[in-house]
């Protein structure tokens, strides 16, 4: 592996939270034979290393470009090719400049044509470029300067302005001086904005309203480590939930013309403080966001607010079984029937269940049918087409509409087959008539049941484990998770060098305590339930101690979860036996391996040894 300090990475100016009293400075200047690094080359550097308000030391140099200098260029500068003669070339300037300017911040008027030109010089010769945070004073100008004070932004204009000591005259060194005295004034001016240490530099320069970058100071203080922020106004409600890997970074941002949104905008106007929740782990810090979410409903969170408004499609319990959207999963006495979901709206719930009644002759209508038809009981229009099996009139005894609800609940618990073979069939005979929207719905409703029932499989499988201990590498170290019946009950990490079992017992034995659900449903909130799911799907983790009964059905809806599978199963016609009737072979639909061979249970191993 390289040595870190032998690959720079260039910071950010969020990374350095510097007063700017205490930064370091290199104000640069370039005189060049042309406009573009491309086709010119560097006659001059100029530069000036300055620490509050002090000037540090000065670099000033001619380079010899390699070729004569242009007539308009000597006009305009006073560097003649006889000048440049003797000088020395670039490659031994560059070295000792990027000498002069280690651990500074670069200023430049007009920071890309100085910078780039220095960048192409550092290329062509093959040198590591530093990777400096760059300033850009016409940047800085143009916010701090208005058009009514000014007529432009150059630096002969703003020196003027400010009454610089030094005035320009297109040599480096001059210019640099120049220069120097122009970022002083500009930041005099910018102080009383807010704009005091070197982190608020990198959004000086955002056209940001004054109002919202006034309240920057929500940002001070706030840890910069994993978890969750919550902006609360005035009056102590929670208005906007979020999760962050930095949680002053993220929050510095909403203070930046990096943050579009408008409700974003509407919601920092409102808001007087930033409630921080530092998180041991990401896991963690996305898990309490949904918690908090659902805890509060804040008015501009846009997800994740209501989880008990997350239909499921049921499979009623009654003499003659249909579908139903609910609310929640429901026992009927000591038995949960099948469901599948949730789902993210009903829409989505109400076109699994007409994939499901596309399939399977089951009866569509609400009524509570008895064992035994009413002697005035009449038909459905839908039994006079062929799509029900009208057991309201006797159509089918109960012990053959038992047959069909045997079916459909396989279908909805462990096998969809017969769903996709129906709908690949008849997606198939639309695109061939080129009835290509209708196909397109044919589509979504497959989806949608697909979805649901992969979800409902995920969680059954979450729900029925009462304690389920996980861990993964973590810097040297492990991060390790309890999961109960769906829901996180505790994690943490444990540091390098220590062994991660005996954190993990005292993990378990804090953890909290989770009563068992009804299946499929979980004990948390469906997307919880997922993040963990998705959580121990990630490469490296390792399942310490799980319960029987962790694994997929072979021809569950998790095989469709794989990219393009539906698609497939379109494509090659599924061969499965579809309500009684034959349809063509599934070749495309992949198996998924029993979840044990994806994340073998295993013993925790000492730091540094797995």
């Amino acid at each position: 592996m390289p040595d870190p300090r032998s690959s720079p990475v260039q910071p950010t100016l969020d990374d350095l939270g510097t007063p700017l009293s205490d930064v370091t400075f290199v104000v640069v200047d370039l005189e060049t034979t042309g406009g573009s690094p491309s086709a010119a080359a560097i006659t001059e550097v100029g530069a000036v290393k300055v620490r509050g308000g002090q000037v540090l030391g000065e670099f000033q140099t001619l380079v010899n470009p390699g070729g004569p200098v242009p007539a308009q260029i000597t006009a305009l500068t006073g560097i003649s090719t006889a000048m440049v003669a003797t000088a020395p070339g670039i490659g031994s300037v560059l070295p000792a400049f990027l000498e002069f300017a280690r651990g500074a911040v670069l200023v430049a008027h007009n920071a890309r044509f100085d910078v780039g030109f220095l960048k192409a010089a550092a290329r062509d010769l093959g040198h590591p470029w530093p990777g400096f945070a760059v300033l850009d004073t016409v940047a800085l100008a143009r916010r701090a300067v208005t058009r009514d004070e000014v007529p432009n932004h150059k630096l002969g204009t703003l020196a003027a302005f400010f009454h610089a000591t030094v005035t320009p005259d297109h040599r480096a060194l001059s210019d640099a001086r120049a220069t120097v005295d122009v970022l002083h004034a500009l930041l005099g001016r910018l102080g009383p904005l807010g704009v005091t240490h070197l982190e608020d530099l990198a959004t000086a320069t955002d056209p940001v309203p004054a109002a919202r970058r006034r309240k920057r100071h929500l940002a001070d203080g706030l840890p910069d480590g994993p978890g969750v922020y919550q902006f609360v106004d005035a009056r102590g409600e929670v208005l906007y939930v979020g999760t962050a890997t930095s949680i002053r970074r993220r929050v510095r941002s909403y203070f930046t013309a990096a943050e579009h949104r408008r409700r974003m905008t509407e919601m920092v106007g409102l808001a007087e403080r930033v409630v921080p929740v530092v998180c041991g782990t990401v896991l963690e810090a996305r898990v309490r966001e949904l918690r908090l979410i659902a805890e509060h409903a804040p008015r501009y969170n846009r997800r994740s607010r209501f989880p008990e408004r997350m239909p499921w499609v049921r499979l009623t319990a009654e003499p003659f079984p249909r579908l139903s959207v609910v609310r929640e999963v429901r026992a009927d006495g000591d038995r949960v029937e099948a469901h599948v979901g949730p789902f993210a709206g009903r829409a989505a719930a109400q076109r699994a269940v007409e994939a499901l009644q596309a399939t399977f002759d089951l009866r569509r209508c609400t009524t509570r049918l008895p064992r035994i038809p009413a002697a005035a009981a009449s038909a459905c229009a839908l039994a006079g087409m062929g799509r029900c099996a009208a057991p309201c009139v006797g159509g089918v005894d109960a012990a053959d509409y038992g047959e069909l609800v045997d079916r459909v609940r396989a279908a909805m618990v462990s096998d969809p087959g017969p769903v996709v073979a129906h709908h690949a069939e008849r997606i198939a005979a639309l695109a061939g008539q080129e009835r290509f929207e209708e196909a397109a719905a044919v589509r979504d409703r497959l989806d949608a049941f697909l979805r649901g029932a992969a979800r409902a499989q995920r969680a059954t499988r979450a729900a029925q484990q009462a304690q389920l201990l996980a861990a993964r590498p973590h810097d040297g170290g492990w991060e390790l998770v309890v999961v109960r019946h769906g829901r996180l009950a505790a994690t943490a990490t444990s540091p390098r060098g220590v062994h991660p079992r005996a954190v993990l017992d005292t993990l378990v034995a804090t953890a909290e305590h989770v009563a068992p659900p009804r299946a499929p449903a979980t004990a948390a909130h469906p997307e919880e339930t997922e993040l963990v799911l998705s959580w121990l799907e990630e490469p490296g983790v390792r399942l310490v101690e799980v319960d029987d009964g962790w694994e997929c059905p072979v021809r569950g809806a998790e095989a469709f979860r794989e990219p393009g599978a539906v698609a497939a199963a379109v494509h090659h016609g599924p061969s499965v036996p579809v309500a009684g009737r034959d349809r063509p072979a599934n070749r495309g639909t992949p198996a998924l391996r029993d979840a044990r061979d994806a994340a073998p249970q295993c013993a925790l191993a000492a730091p540094g040894t797995a």
